[in-house]
Formats: structure tokens, C-alpha cells, sequence
């Protein structure tokens, strides 16, 4: 841990004690509940107050780690060094005409719900996915043949030096469920989306369509990081685990989903230990029976547990 009353009492001035936690189980903050402590969880209310906390972090030459709603995560059981930060109370949306603006800690589904209720057309692929505004431009997220890069215009971001920067979405170099955005330690304060007038019946149709088939096909009775690989090329990566014959494989707590064989859930209060043992297990299986790398899509951090 990085101790420190000085940095405590430096965040606390910064924002509040209440937007400051002190060794906060991070399982508590993702989709999969899996993840030991952070030393200290810091969740702003201001732009500024994100530049600050990324200045201090500098300044005192303490670890730093951007943490979205945890959806596309798996956080190691050692947890996470130093201050970690998350933008969950930076979550307003606002439309006005066809553009929409909406903060990185809203997330991404209730961005696509405002753009119904507007009667606006180009969200409805987000409709399902979990994650947040921030996280859905990290990862360039996409689902049923929609993707943000189709309807982001810009984006305010902070930069490594607590700089506050507007960027085109051209400047993201977004591609198939990537961006430059971590290479370049950008924090997303904020994206605004071109969409287009619609009709709210035939929007909703699609809406209810999608989301129908997400939980007709998705275990979303059991925790998990969602979508685990990325699609490889040529391949479906659910199609190749069932036909590798690995759904229901379990270690510990972990299991790949009988029900989409594309997910790994937490059944049984798994460690990350196991959940990250369990997607290693499914790569090193598909190589050996179909000469395919899967590639994660999902990010793993932290630290691992001291033994």
C-alpha cells in the first residue's frame, strides 16, 4: 500500500472525503467481482478535479490507473497500487437536435435510451453493451453491426500531464475494438455523437430486437467480463470453444458458460487467479485443435496476490 496520510489528505482536498476510499475491494467496481484493493479509490465530480488528481499523481510520483464501470475488466486479486480513479459521477447526457453529448461515466446503454427518448437514430448497437461511455471509446465498442467510431464526432480527454484536450474522433484512430487512447494515457471526460432524426416506434423495434437476442443468448444471470476474445479472422471464437468441446469447464469458481460459449461467468465466487487460469486454459485448447491465436479483448490489471 502506498501509505501515505499526506496523499490522503492531498485527494481529500482536491475533492472530498467522500469521493475518497482508503483500500476499497475493486470487486465491488466490476462486472466479474473479481479484484483485490485499491489503495485509494478517488471518484471526481469536475473536469478540474481530474486534472488535479492527475497533476498530484505526477507530482508525487504515485501509480496512476484509470478504472471505467469495470465491464471489459478483470483486476487481479493482489488489487491495484496507488490512486485509482473513476468517473462514475461524471455521467450527464445531453442531446440537443442531432448532437449529443454525453460524460465518460454515463454508460453507454443509457446514452442509446436518451437518443430513444429524442427520437434519434444511430445508438441502437449500444443498447446492450454494458460498459461505459468512456470505456466504449477505449475499445472502439461495437455490437450487431454498429460501432462508435460510426457516430463519434470528438471527444474532451485529459492527457498524461493533466492537460485538458479536444480531439476529432479521427485523431482516435479507432479501429476494430481499439484505439489509441491508452497508448497515448488519454482519460475520456466526454464524447459528442452525430445521430440522425428517426422515428421512436422503429427505433425501439430495433432496440427491443437487440436486446431480445442478447438475453436469449447471453449468461447475464452469473457475473462476467462480457465477451472474453476478440472475433479472429476467418472465425466465430464462441463457435471455436464449443466445438473444442469447453463449455461447462470449470476451475474453481470459474466456468465457460453452457449458455454462450464466448462468455466466462463467475459461478461460484472465482478468484481472478482462476477466471484468468480459465481463459488461458481456452486459448492454449483452441491453438492446439485449430491452429487459433484468440486474442483477449478484455483487459486484465493489477497486481497478483502475494503468495
Amino acid at each position: 500500500m502506498v501509505n501515505d496520510h499526506h496523499t490522503y489528505e492531498k485527494l481529500i482536498e482536491i475533492t472530498s472525503k467522500q469521493n475518497v476510499m482508503v483500500n476499497e475491494p475493486l470487486k465491488n467496481h466490476t462486472y466479474t467481482h473479481l479484484g483485490g484493493k485499491a489503495d485509494f479509490f478517488v471518484t471526481p465530480e469536475t473536469y478540474v478535479q481530474v486534472q488535479q488528481i492527475v497533476k498530484l499523481a505526477n507530482r508525487m510520483n504515485i501509480a496512476f490507473t484509470l478504472l471505467g464501470n469495470g465491464s471489459n475488466l478483470i483486476v487481479k486479486d493482489g488489487g491495484i497500487r496507488g490512486i485509482i480513479m473513476n468517473l462514475k459521477k461524471l455521467n450527464t447526457i445531453k442531446a440537443d437536435d442531432t448532437v449529443m453529448i454525453a460524460q465518460s461515466g454515463a454508460r453507454i446503454i443509457d446514452a442509446s435510451r436518451e437518443a430513444l427518448a429524442k427520437k434519434l437514430t444511430g445508438l441502437e448497437f449500444a443498447c446492450g453493451i454494458p460498459g461505459s461511455v468512456g470505456g466504449a471509446l477505449y475499445m472502439n465498442a461495437g455490437a450487431y453491426g454498429g460501432e462508435i467510431k460510426d457516430v463519434l464526432t470528438s471527444t474532451v480527454v485529459v492527457d498524461r500531464n493533466g492537460d485538458l484536450l479536444t480531439l476529432s474522433a479521427n485523431e482516435l484512430d479507432l479501429k476494430y475494438r481499439s484505439s489509441n487512447i491508452p497508448d497515448n494515457g488519454y482519460i475520456v471526460l466526454e464524447a459528442t455523437f452525430s445521430l440522425k432524426d428517426g422515428n421512436y416506434d422503429e427505433i425501439k423495434a430495433v432496440m427491443d430486437d437487440l436486446t431480445f437476442k442478447r438475453e436469449s443468448k447471453q449468461p447475464l444471470e452469473y457475473p462476467s467480463c462480457g465477451s472474453v476474445f476478440k472475433r479472429p479472422p476467418g472465425y466465430f471464437a464462441g463457435k471455436l470453444i464449443q466445438d473444442s468441446n469447453l463449455q461447462g469447464k470449470q476451475i474453481g469458481g470459474a466456468q465457460v458458460s453452457t449458455k454462450h460459449a464466448g462468455f466466462i461467468v463467475n459461478k461460484d465466487d472465482a478468484s481472478a487467479e482462476e477466471y484468468i487460469g480459465l481463459i488461458h486454459f481456452v486459448q492454449k485448447t483452441v491453438k492446439e485443435k485449430f491452429d487459433v491465436q484468440l486474442e483477449r479483448e478484455v483487459r486484465i490489471i493489477g497486481d497478483d496476490p502475494e503468495k
